[in-house]
């Protein structure tokens, strides 16, 4: 069966769901989205989806035409129509059609709605299981003097050179640095390292304040780990007894080469595999019901 999309107010099927070639989300980035996930009938944190998806939105001056408890609730009929139990949510405001100029006032329709609903996804593939082999990009995340990457906009063009360099290095994925040279992200992906009991991330400021990323740093003290987030540099990565990227989308990917160097035993860690399996159980028993 077809898939159904929500656009601005109605359900299509998948083959027509459509926006404008003049949409200013299509022709500059102009606009924000959120990824979001359901596990057993249930979508996982979907009130703090939707506080991101708005600040977002805030961040940009792009007014959603909806209240966080109507997209909401948008988001569930998009589920219960597609008959979503395990599955992906994507949520997308764009600054609506305009003209080819770039001022947002141009927009006078207003902003796009759109609800993608799609069953479950495997990101990696078989990396979960071997490992991922990751390479530190070339490209340096973009500062917060220049975009915060706190805002989850369409405009990815900067993860996406990043991500371009991985496959042309035949990685699974690009660790990307900050402008002075920490580590920042992977380029869809919030990254850990784990060394001396200690689960370590860096500080949001460079980084999407992942979904994922906090639920990591929530569940580490019942498994006998010091959450932690500071700066950390490659060298750190390079000394790491294991790391791990997360992400709505990746879940938990375990880490076991970067640059050409072994991370730990050259294997998914022990405390990798128990993060992923206390969060497998967290999504899988909690959430809001489709």
């Amino acid at each position: 069966m077809e898939q159904l999309v929500y656009v601005d107010g109605k359900f299509y099927p998948q083959s027509e769901a459509k926006i404008s070639v003049f949409d200013h989300g299509l022709l500059y980035g102009d606009g924000v989205f959120e990824g979001i996930r359901a596990y057993n009938g249930r979508i996982f944190k979907l009130e703090r989806h939707m506080d991101r998806f708005f600040n977002s939105a805030k961040a940009i001056d792009l007014k959603i035409p909806h209240t966080k408890e109507e997209m909401a609730n948008l988001i569930v009929e998009a589920c219960r129509k597609n008959q979503i139990h395990d599955g992906y949510i994507r949520p997308v405001v764009t600054r609506g059609p305009g003209d080819l100029g770039l001022d947002p006032r141009k927009c006078k329709r207003g902003p796009s709605v759109v609800i993608i609903a799609q069953p479950q996804i495997n990101l990696y593939g078989k990396a979960y299981e071997r490992g991922f082999k990751v390479v530190t990009s070339s490209y340096r995340r973009v500062p917060p003097q220049s975009l915060s990457p706190s805002i989850k906009s369409l405009n990815y063009l900067n993860n996406i050179m990043a991500r371009v360099e991985a496959n042309q290095y035949g990685a699974d994925e690009a660790l990307m640095l900050d402008i002075h040279g920490y580590v920042s992200e992977a380029t869809a992906d919030n990254f850990f390292i784990v060394r001396n009991h200690s689960v370590t991330t860096p500080w949001s400021s460079t980084n999407l304040p992942g979904v994922t990323r906090e639920t990591i740093l929530e569940l580490a003290p019942s498994l006998g780990l010091h959450p932690e987030e500071r700066l950390f540099t490659l060298y750190d990565v390079w000394a790491a007894d294991e790391a791990f990227i997360t992400g709505t989308a990746a879940e938990i990917g375990p880490v076991v080469e970067v640059d050409g160097r072994q991370i730990g035993e050259g294997k998914p860690g022990p405390q990798t595999r128990a993060l992923t399996k206390a969060y497998r159980d967290l999504v899988n028993s909690t959430g809001t019901p489709i």
